[in-house]
């Protein structure tokens, strides 16, 4: 049987010990929020061996501004059935700190397990209008800058500061894509050359249409357990051995944009650096990211960067960071991997961001 290992924190012991998660497609006309979660929500009590009579804890991961319409997270609380009640919360961003919460939650002790999923249709609006909101409202949100403009401006500190290439950028791409020929999951699959990637227009300079995610519909749900209970559920508990997240001033210029300092310190607590790092799932939706954030996380060459494909093959709002947390758990799950790490980020310009150390016995 598996061992519960220290944890670097001195936190009690928290495993995720079942991840499910939706195919991401361009456009979900067929189903609504609850009818998307309903598949992975089934999915993952069968993974974990669990119902919902047993979980302890729910939180969601949501935005009523990609819905349009006010409380969503309540009416998708229908997947799992509001009856008998049971302690729940939700969070206004990506579920990835909904996981967060329900890991601090279960550090009460009253508690042994907990369900988080997230979800987003990103189809449904306006991804730059929807994105303006979390600017500045002062400075920021009356100029109205589009999504693309803003990842283009940190692109180019990438650039300036010598820290990647746009060669860098289509690499970082070409290889995001093939990797996902494995995932069936993944929305953009396939073998690109570099040399192609570059030969395509200028969205705005210096970025391409490759160095976007793409817009994606998807859900995604996380089972975790504490202590004892996790070695009942599963043979390799996912066991997160140190969790951190930071956040950047709102304010653009008063930060260097090639460099995420809450991503460094956020891997300093969690403890990135005190061993072998199988590999990493990054949530980078942009190509000129993943470079700041695995310089930020002290990662060399040889650690595999998004074997899943990544948020460039899929990036479903709300769920993506989650996603990054699931796919470097399954492998743990599934007996592949020994130590992984994983990376969630949200507001604009990797404003805010979350890093988890996940070791198996």
């Amino acid at each position: 049987m598996s061992k519960i290992p220290q944890t670097r924190q001195g936190h009690r012991p928290v495993a995720i010990v079942g991840f499910s998660q939706s195919a991401s497609v361009r456009a979900d006309r067929e189903s609504n929020e609850v009818e998307m979660l309903l598949p992975i929500i089934h999915d993952v009590f069968q993974k974990a061996h669990l119902t919902k009579d047993q979980i302890g804890f729910i939180c969601s991961g949501s935005t009523d501004y990609l819905i349009g319409g006010p409380f969503s997270f309540v009416t998708a609380l229908d997947a799992i059935g509001v009856w008998p009640p049971k302690t729940e919360s939700h969070v206004e961003m990506d579920a990835a700190w909904a996981l967060y919460e329900a890991f601090v939650r279960l550090q009460e002790g009253d508690l042994d397990t907990a369900l988080v999923y997230g979800f987003g249709k990103s189809s449904l609006g306006n991804l730059s209008e929807i994105y303006n909101l979390q600017l500045d409202p002062y400075t920021m949100a009356p100029l109205h800058p589009d999504l693309v403009s803003l990842a283009a401006l940190q692109a180019r500190a990438v650039i300036d500061q010598g820290f990647g290439t746009e060669e860098d950028f289509a690499r970082i791409a070409a290889r995001s894509r093939k990797s996902a020929l494995d995932n069936p999951f993944s929305q953009v699959r396939r073998d690109d050359s570099i040399e192609s990637l570059l030969n395509e227009p200028y969205l705005v300079s210096p970025l391409r249409r490759h160095c976007l995610p793409p817009i994606s519909d998807g859900a995604s749900a996380i089972i975790l357990a504490a202590g004892d209970k996790a070695l009942e559920l599963a043979e390799h508990p996912a066991w997160i051995t140190g969790i951190d997240h930071r956040i950047e001033t709102h304010a653009f210029g008063a930060r260097n944009l090639a460099v995420s300092t809450s991503t460094a310190k956020a891997a300093s607590v969690a403890g990135v650096a005190d061993g072998h790092v199988d590999f990493a799932e990054l949530h980078t939706p942009f190509a000129p990211q993943e470079i700041i954030v695995k310089r930020a996380l002290g990662l060399g060459d040889e650690v595999s960067i998004n074997p899943s494909g990544g948020p460039l093959a899929a990036n479903p709002l709300m769920a993506g960071g989650l996603i990054r947390l699931g796919e470097a758990a399954q492998a743990i799950l599934d007996g592949n991997a020994t130590r992984t790490v994983a990376h969630a980020t949200g507001g604009p310009l990797l404003q805010q961001n979350l890093v988890a150390v996940l070791e198996g016995a």
